[in-house]
C-alpha cells in the first residue's frame, strides 16, 4: 500500500463482510480486524484480493477473556478473536514488494461461547519469489524463539527497499543528462531532443513501472490511489512528448527550446516537450518512496530492538521420570542446549553469569543480581533468589541461577509487551476519522479538478500545452500520501518509544484523554509507598536510633554527650538483634521487616573478615530462637540463645537463654511486662503519625519500640512535581488510616485537603465518580485487584507493572518500571505524539488545499509539483521521528 486511499480501499472491502470490523495501518502495512468467530480465513483473504492485494494468515493465538471487558470500555470492543492477514498487490513482477500491503486481523466470537482467539496475518510483500527469498519471512509469523515477529515492518522492507534503491539510481543516472540537455539551451546539439527521448524513456517505464502497476492493479477493482495520479502524470507527459516529437514539430533536427518553469498560456508555434518532466517527476517519487520507505523502518526500530531482546537458546536440565534433574556420576546436572521455542512451562533451565534468561520464571536455587535496563529502563540490577520471578530477556549479572519456566512463547512478558504496542499501533486515533473521510474520495476528487483544470483553462481561451501542464501538475502534486501517513507514523514512533521508557500505551484513543486531563488520584500502598512494610527507627529509653544508623557502620552520629549517643545505638542495636531472631521464625509482613532489618544492621556492623561459624554452619555469636509460639493478635514470643554455648548474652550475668516477646503493649502487660512511660509515650506518637509499631521484652521489662511504615518510594516526590508541572492536580487515595495518609501526603507534596483515607475498593470508584461529576477529567494510578474497578472508571488508567494482572488489564497505560515517575513520563508522551499527529494532519491538509489550487492556476511547473509532492510525504515521517528522542 502507498497511500491513504489504498488504506480506505481495503478496510471498505474487509468492512463490507459481516461481522467484520476492520482497522487498516498505512505504515505497518498491515489491518486490525474484529470478526465474528463464523468469518473464515479465505472470507477475510477474498475480501483483501477484492480490493487488488493477496493476502494469507500468519499467527494465531488464543486470548483470555478475564479482565477484557473493562479494558474495551475505550477501545470500545468485545473481547477478540484476533489475527493478522497479509496482503499484496497482485502483480505478476516481480518487483511488487514495492506496493505490498499486510493485513492484521483481529477475530472475536461474537456469541461469546468459543473462546476468543487472537490471530496475526502478515502481509505478503512481492510475488512468491520474492516472499521465498526474503531473509525474516513475513512480519506476524513466530519468531524462532516463539514469540512474536521482530521485524516490525512490512514483510518485504529488506528486499523493497533494495528495489526501490535500485530503480532510484538508474533513474536518477539517466535523469540528470536529460534535465541538463532540456533545460540549458547552450548544451542542445543537433539531435538532443530525440537522446533526452531514449534517455527519458526507460526512467517512466521501468523506473516508474511500480506506479504503473499498482495503478493498473487499482482500475482493475475498480479503485484509484495516489498511484494512479503519479501514473496518469507521468503517462500523460511522456505521450504529450512523443506527440511533439514525432508529429508535432519538436523533432526537427536543430531547433533549440528554452526552458520555462512557469507555462505561458499563449500558443507557441512548437510543442515543448515534456520528458524531463516525467523522468523528473519519477525520480523524485523514487527518492520520497525510498526515503519513506527507511523512515518507516527506523520508526518501528524501537519495537523492533525490544523484541529482538529474547534470548535464542536455552540450556535446559534434563528431568528423570520423577521429574528431578537427572546426574551423572560425579553429581553433575545433565543438561542440553535447545532453542528457547522448544521451552514448555514446567521445564528447567539454567542462567548462567551474563546470560539472558531464556523465558519467564521462577529461581529454584542459587541467587544473582538481574539487569532488567533493557527491558523496563531501570538502570539498578535487582537481587533475586529462590521463589523470586525472573523475566524473559532480562540479564543474569552475577551467580547462576536454576529457573523453573512458568511461562513461553506468546505468553511471556516480552511478547506481551510486544503485543500491546502492536495493538496501539495498529489502531486509529479519533483525531484520524476525518483524514479517513478526505481520503476515501481524495483521488477520484482530484482526478475530477484535473479534468476541469484542462476543459477550463481551454474554454478559457488558454493555449492547449498551458491547459495540459496545468492538469497534469494537477495530477502529480496531489499527495494523499501525507495523509495516510500523519497518525499512523506518531503512532508507530511514539508508542515504541513508549516501550523504551517503560510505558505501553493499549490503543491511539488513549492519546485524547491524557491531553485533557486535569486532575491524577493515585494509590497510596504500592505506587506512592513501597507497598511493603519496613522499619524506620528503633526508640530506647536512651534515644530514638533511625535505621540507617544501625544499618551503616555501627556507629552513631557525631554528638555532644559521646557516651549517650553510643548507649542509644548499642541499646538498639540489642533490641534489634533480639527481635529479629524471633520474628525471623514468623511470615507475618511486619516480622519479615523486623527480621530483614535485623540482618542488614548485623551484615553492617561487621569488622571485616570471615565470621567463625560453628559445625553446623551456624554463625558463632549469633541468635537463635527456639520454642516459638504466636498470639494472634497479641504477639510472638521464642527462647533466645546465643548459636554455641560457653557465650554470654550480655547484660544477663552470663545466661546463654532467655525469654523475649515482641507485641502490643496490652499483650506484653498480660505476659507480665512491666511498661515504661517513655516507650509508651512512643509507641502511642509512633501510631498517631500512621506507623505501626511493637514493643520488644525481655526479663519482664520492655526495651525498645520498633516503629515501622511502609515507605514512600525515593522518585515519588519527583514524580508529583512533575505530573504538577503538567497541570495535573495530585489527590492521594488510600484505604489507610489518617496519620498514615497525611503523612504520606507531606512526603511527596500533595495537599492535606485532597487526602482521602479510610476508603474501601468500592468507595475508590465512588471518589473518581466525584471528581468526574465536579467536571474534572481524571487519570487513576494504581497497581492493586481492589483499583481494577477505578482503573476502568476513570477517564485514563495508569497501572503500575509491578502490581496484578487485573489492574493492569483495566488499565489505559501500563508503567513497566513500577516507578510513579513514569506516569508524567506517560502522560508527557503520550500528549507530545497527539501534538506530533495535530502537526502532521495540519500539514497534509495544508499542503494540499494550498498546493492543488496553485496547480490549477498554472502557477507551478509539474516538476516542481512532483518535488513538492514526494517532500510531504518525507516531511510527515521525518516530523514523526521526532518522538524518538522524547522522554
Amino acid at each position: 500500500m502507498t497511500c491513504a486511499s489504498c488504506v480506505a480501499r481495503v478496510e471498505k472491502r474487509l468492512n463490507r463482510v459481516d461481522g467484520v470490523t476492520a482497522t487498516v495501518n498505512l505504515p505497518l502495512e498491515s489491518a486490525h480486524v474484529v470478526l465474528a468467530a463464523d468469518v473464515t480465513d479465505a472470507d477475510l483473504v477474498a475480501a483483501v484480493e477484492k480490493a487488488g492485494y493477496a493476502a494469507r494468515v500468519t499467527t494465531r493465538r488464543d486470548l483470555a477473556p478475564v479482565g477484557e471487558a473493562a479494558s474495551s470500555r475505550h477501545h470500545g470492543s468485545p473481547p477478540a478473536h484476533q489475527g493478522s492477514t497479509s496482503a499484496d498487490p497482485g502483480s505478476t513482477s516481480a518487483d511488487r514488494g514495492e506496493i505490498a500491503a499486510e493485513a492484521t486481523e483481529r477475530r472475536d466470537d461474537a456469541n461469546g461461547v468459543a473462546g476468543p482467539t487472537e490471530r496475526d496475518s502478515g502481509a505478503s510483500a512481492g510475488t512468491q519469489e520474492d516472499r521465498d527469498r526474503e531473509p525474516g519471512g513475513a512480519r506476524g509469523t513466530r519468531a524462532p524463539d516463539g514469540g512474536p515477529s521482530t521485524s516490525g515492518h512490512p514483510a518485504a522492507g529488506p528486499d523493497r527497499g533494495a528495489v526501490l534503491r535500485r530503480r532510484l539510481r538508474v533513474a536518477a543516472v539517466l535523469t540528470v543528462p536529460v534535465v541538463a540537455l532540456s533545460m540549458v539551451p547552450a548544451l542542445q546539439f543537433t539531435g538532443w531532443q530525440w537522446v533526452v527521448a531514449a534517455l527519458a524513456l526507460p526512467v517512466v517505464t521501468w523506473g516508474a513501472w511500480p506506479f504503473h502497476a499498482a495503478a493498473f492493479r487499482a482500475a482493475r477493482h475498480g479503485a484509484s490511489t495516489m498511484d494512479t495520479l503519479v501514473s496518469l502524470g507521468v503517462v500523460a507527459a511522456t505521450l504529450w512528448s512523443l506527440w511533439a516529437l514525432l508529429l508535432g514539430g519538436a523533432g526537427e533536427l536543430g531547433m533549440r527550446m528554452q526552458p520555462t518553469l512557469i507555462p505561458s498560456r499563449d500558443e507557441m508555434g512548437t510543442p515543448e516537450l515534456y520528458f524531463e518532466v516525467a523522468a523528473v517527476v519519477t525520480t523524485f517519487l523514487l527518492a520520497g518512496r525510498y526515503a519513506e520507505h527507511r523512515s518507516k523502518r527506523r520508526a518501528g526500530d524501537a519495537l523492533r530492538s525490544l523484541l529482538e531482546l529474547g534470548a535464542k537458546d536455552a540450556e535446559r536440565v534434563v528431568l528423570g521420570p520423577d521429574g528431578s534433574p537427572r546426574t551423572v556420576a560425579d553429581g553433575a546436572r545433565v543438561t542440553e542446549r535447545v532453542p528457547v521455542a522448544d521451552l514448555a512451562v514446567g521445564d528447567v533451565f539454567v542462567v548462567r553469569p551474563g546470560e539472558k534468561v531464556a523465558t519467564d520464571g521462577v529461581v529454584l536455587e542459587g541467587s544473582s543480581a538481574v539487569d532488567t535496563s533493557l527491558l523496563t529502563g531501570e538502570p539498578v540490577p535487582v537481587d533475586v533468589g529462590p521463589g523470586d520471578d525472573v523475566t524473559g530477556a532480562t540479564v543474569n549479572a552475577a551467580g547462576a541461577l536454576l529457573v523453573r519456566a512458568t511461562r513461553v512463547g506468546e505468553e511471556t512478558t516480552l511478547a506481551q509487551i510486544g503485543r500491546l504496542v502492536t495493538q496501539a499501533q495498529t489502531g486509529k486515533a479519533p483525531v484520524q476519522r476525518l483524514a479517513d473521510r478526505i481520503s476515501a474520495v481524495f483521488v477520484p476528487v482530484v482526478l475530477v479538478l484535473a479534468v476541469v483544470t484542462l476543459v477550463g483553462w481551454l474554454l478559457a481561451g488558454a493555449s492547449t500545452q498551458f491547459a495540459f501542464t496545468a492538469a497534469v501538475a494537477v495530477l502529480i502534486i496531489a499527495c494523499p500520501c501525507a495523509l495516510g501517513l500523519a497518525t499512523p507514523t506518531a503512532l508507530l514512533v511514539g508508542t515504541g518509544r513508549g516501550a523504551q521508557l517503560g510505558v505501553l500505551i493499549k490503543g491511539p484513543e488513549i492519546l485524547e484523554s491524557t491531553r485533557r486531563v486535569d486532575t491524577v488520584v493515585l494509590d497510596k500502598t504500592g505506587t506512592v509507598t513501597q507497598g511493603a512494610m519496613a522499619l524506620e527507627a528503633v526508640v530506647t529509653p536512651s534515644g530514638t536510633v533511625p535505621l540507617d544508623t544501625l544499618s551503616a557502620d555501627g556507629r552513631a552520629p557525631a554528638r555532644r554527650d559521646a557516651d549517650r549517643s553510643r548507649r542509644e545505638v548499642d541499646d538498639a542495636r540489642d533490641a534489634l538483634r533480639h527481635a529479629g531472631a524471633v520474628e525471623a521464625l514468623s511470615e507475618h509482613p511486619i516480622a519479615r521487616a523486623v527480621a530483614e532489618a535485623a540482618r542488614r544492621a548485623a551484615a553492617s556492623s561487621s569488622t571485616g573478615g570471615d565470621a567463625p561459624v560453628g559445625a553446623d554452619g551456624v554463625m558463632i555469636g549469633s541468635l537463635q530462637a527456639f520454642d516459638f509460639r504466636s498470639a494472634p493478635g497479641g504477639g510472638v514470643e521464642a527462647v533466645v540463645r546465643t548459636a554455641h554455648s560457653g557465650l554470654s548474652l550480655g547484660d544477663g550475668g552470663g545466661l546463654t537463654a532467655r525469654r523475649v516477646l515482641v507485641g502490643q503493649p496490652s499483650w506484653l502487660a498480660r505476659e507480665g511486662v512491666s511498661p515504661d512511660p517513655a516507650l509508651d509515650g512512643a509507641f502511642a506518637a509512633a501510631e498517631a503519625s500512621g506507623a505501626s509499631a511493637v514493643v520488644v521484652a525481655w526479663d519482664g521489662r520492655a526495651r525498645a519500640v520498633l516503629v515501622l511504615r511502609d515507605p514512600v518510594k525515593p522518585t515519588s516526590a519527583e514524580a508529583v512535581r512533575e505530573l504538577t508541572d503538567l497541570g495535573l492536580r495530585p489527590y492521594l487515595l488510600t484505604g489507610d488510616g489518617e496519620g498514615a495518609a497525611r503523612e504520606a501526603a507531606r512526603a511527596v507534596g500533595i495537599a492535606e485537603s485532597d487526602v482521602v483515607a479510610r476508603v474501601l475498593p468500592d468507595q475508590k470508584v465512588d471518589v473518581v465518580a466525584r471528581l468526574q461529576r465536579e467536571g474534572r477529567v481524571v487519570a487513576m494510578v494504581g497497581d492493586g485487584v481492589n483499583d481494577a474497578a477505578a482503573l476502568a472508571t476513570a477517564d485514563l488508567g495508569l497501572a503500575m507493572g509491578t502490581g496484578t494482572d487485573v489492574a493492569i488489564e483495566a488499565s489505559d497505560l501500563t508503567l513497566v518500571r513500577g516507578d510513579l515517575r513514569s506516569a508524567a513520563t506517560a502522560i508527557r508522551l503520550s500528549r507530545r505524539t497527539l501534538r506530533i499527529i495535530q502537526q502532521n494532519l495540519f500539514w497534509a491538509f495544508a499542503y494540499n488545499v494550498a498546493a492543488i489550487p496553485l496547480a490549477a492556476a498554472g502557477l507551478l511547473n509539474p516538476m516542481i509539483a512532483g518535488a513538492a509532492m514526494a517532500a510531504s510525504s518525507v516531511l510527515v515521517v521525518g516530523n514523526s521521528l521526532r518522538l524518538r528522542r522524547a522522554a
